[in-house]
């Protein structure tokens, strides 16, 4: 039933392995390793690839890893149970020859592996079948007869009855009284003033044709009679549907360059960011690393305030404060990084880390340490705090390098634009970071066209026409053909997005133009409508690169925006390998201090890094992500 079952170390040597079928597992193995193992997601201990469930566990003592795979279709209990047998076993035959490091490839461990595989089978089937099932003889309903059952049924029938005629309801029938028509005007000499009658008399007609009320009644001048509704305010300035052509300013045949520029001085400030964004963007800078522990102080700190019971009280405070008190030779278990674990779980929410991600990194953590014995001077804080930095690190490096000068020049070479898509929710600056990139193509030499597909948020054109006059500004050498280095595209307003955008790259194809910028609308993840749209801008044009545009404030909310954006992607696209996220731009970063938690959310639910950061308001305020100052400032 089990296709493979293989051990083999973290530096790569295997040790033994089982193939029940001729199927080919060292891709599945490969795919575990790159996807799990080396992203620091080896919290759970189950991984799909293909057809296949591998099911994997980690031996942090001696750096091992046991592996086994079956066809995912198959549910096996004893899997879980398997495997913890065979590593003990493993671990107790081969103990002496691990430790001196004289292990060999060609291991005979298949008569005590097909020994203990036969044992757990037999053990899970007979938890299966349990106890026998009763035989029909041992029943009650054996014992009785056809003419028993029959009266029962129809005794059942009558008492039913019965019982459903108790239990019904019993409906009550309430007289009204005529209701006499009262009033509180003065009664004078025993008789009522006309008034008072005349509206009796109404309501003496109404009784009489069904509550309607008569086709001729009068009409009076009562202030009841007076009353009107609420009247909509008119505020002064406020623009009406027949002003709506005065303040449309797009022009409507995409080509901006005919209307009217205002003219545009930039400050002394903006013109000395000029030919500062040259070459690659620098990196985030990183802060003062707080100085190493000095362990043997440490050890003679702690060893000094030993009570009388032979335990240690650990002084400090902080994240890891409280596990000071484990100094030398043992082996972690479970039960050790409970405490330490749940510290760490609280301290990445306070980050905002999204919690199910910092759960995720905790269990992470854990599968890594557990089985792992500390040095004589090392403690369980710093092995902890060690073992975080290095996955956090680890999810923070980018699966793949995504280079924009290199791959623009590649397609420039190849005769075509290179495009990059923006997309995100509403507010998070979409339009100013693209802006920001803008500047940095600039720069470098690039011709841009900035394509206006935001064709919803009033004021998304307009605001786009203003960056490009002011990089035209600050960059007035126009191109060898007399064009500015940067153009507009735009149809103006309630267009179709990906038809603009489709018309933009072939406007930058026929006149040379090197990039391609699409501005899209903001959209909230739960929105389907404007979904679909995004998904049909994105599969008709193919961009080169679509960046997910996130704030760097949000928690919980940045994995929901991006698993939604990522999940319509797919489900909208007609593509065997459907566009997803390429990168991420994190916005506002600036304005978190050290709450760089989103930053650990946003990687971790995508895979895919973050390209860019962008921390003011300036052209030049765009960074690269450095991650490790960013974990570096995670975990003060």
């Amino acid at each position: 039933m089990l296709d493979f079952f293989a051990i083999f170390s973290k530096g790569g040597l295997v040790l033994w392995y089982f193939q029940g079928t001729s199927q080919l597992f060292t891709p599945s193995i490969n795919s575990l390793i790159k996807t799990v193992l080396l992203q620091e997601r080896s919290g759970n201990n189950s991984f799909t690839h293909d057809a296949l469930t591998l099911k994997y566990k980690l031996d942090n003592e001696f750096e091992m890893v046991f592996v086994v795979g079956y066809q995912k279709i198959l549910q096996l209990s004893y899997i879980d149970k398997f495997l913890s047998d065979i590593q003990l076993e493993f671990r107790n035959k081969y103990k002496d020859d691990i430790q001196n490091g004289k292990m060999s490839r060609n291991l005979d461990f298949s008569a005590d592996f097909h020994r203990m595989l036969k044992q757990s089978e037999e053990e899970s089937r007979v938890e299966k079948v349990g106890r026998p099932m009763r035989r029909f003889e041992d029943s009650k309903k054996s014992q009785k007869t056809i003419s028993s059952m029959v009266e029962k049924k129809n005794e059942e029938k009558k008492s039913s009855k019965a019982k459903g005629k108790e239990n019904q309801p019993v409906k009550t029938v309430t007289i009204k009284e005529p209701e006499i028509a009262q009033e509180t005007a003065p009664v004078t000499n025993g008789t009522l003033d006309e008034e008072t009658l005349r509206k009796n008399r109404e309501k003496f007609f109404e009784k009489m044709q069904g509550g309607k009320k008569p086709k001729t009644s009068p009409k009076t001048n009562t202030p009841e009679g007076k009353k009107k509704g609420k009247v909509g305010r008119v505020w002064e300035g406020a623009g009406t549907n027949k002003d709506m052509k005065n303040l449309d300013f797009s022009n409507a045949n995409g080509d901006s360059s005919k209307i009217p520029d205002e003219e545009v001085v930039p400050t002394m400030a903006e013109r000395s960011l000029v030919g500062s964004m040259k070459g690659s963007i620098k990196d985030i800078e990183e802060d003062e690393v707080e100085e190493e522990i000095n362990y043997e102080e440490e050890l003679n700190q702690t060893s000094s305030k030993v009570n009388s019971k032979g335990s240690t009280k650990s002084g400090g405070s902080g994240m890891f404060s409280m596990f000071k008190n484990l100094i030398g030779s043992k082996t972690l278990t479970k039960e050790d990084l409970d405490t330490a674990l749940d510290k760490m779980r609280e301290h990445l929410v306070a980050k905002n880390v999204a919690s199910d991600i910092a759960a995720k990194l905790c269990d992470s953590v854990a599968a890594k340490l557990e089985g792992r014995v500390l040095g004589t001077f090392n403690t369980i804080a710093h092995t902890v705090k060690t073992a975080l930095n290095e996955s956090c690190v680890q999810i923070l490096l980018p699966k793949r390098r995504i280079d924009i000068l290199r791959d623009a020049m590649e397609a420039k070479q190849q005769k075509r634009p290179y495009t990059i898509t923006f997309c995100g929710v509403n507010g998070v600056g979409k339009s100013t970071n693209l802006a920001k990139i803008c500047f940095w193509l600039v720069e470098n030499g690039f011709r841009v066209l900035i394509a206006a597909c935001d064709t919803f948020r009033a004021g998304a054109v307009e605001q786009l026409r203003t960056h490009t006059r002011k990089l035209n500004a600050l960059h007035p050498n126009v191109h060898s053909d007399g064009q500015h280095m940067v153009k507009l595209y735009e149809k103006g307003y309630g267009k179709d997005a990906a038809g603009i955008a489709m018309e933009a790259i072939n406007y930058a194809r026929d006149y040379h133009i090197d990039i391609v910028l699409i501005d899209t609308a903001g959209r909230m993840q739960d929105n389907e409508p404007l979904m679909r749209a995004l998904s049909k801008l994105i599969r008709v044009n193919q961009p080169d690169l679509v960046l997910f545009v996130g704030e760097a404030l949000v928690g919980n909310e940045a994995v929901d925006q991006l698993t939604k954006f990522n999940k319509a992607l797919i489900d909208h696209s007609s593509s065997d390998i459907p566009r997803v996220i390429d990168g991420i731009i994190l916005t506002k970063f600036d304005t978190i201090d050290d709450k760089v938690g989103a930053a650990i959310s946003m990687t971790y639910t995508t895979g895919q890094p973050i390209v860019f950061v962008g921390t003011g308001q300036t052209y030049t305020d765009l960074r690269n992500l450095n991650a490790k100052a960013v974990v570096s400032s995670l975990l003060k």
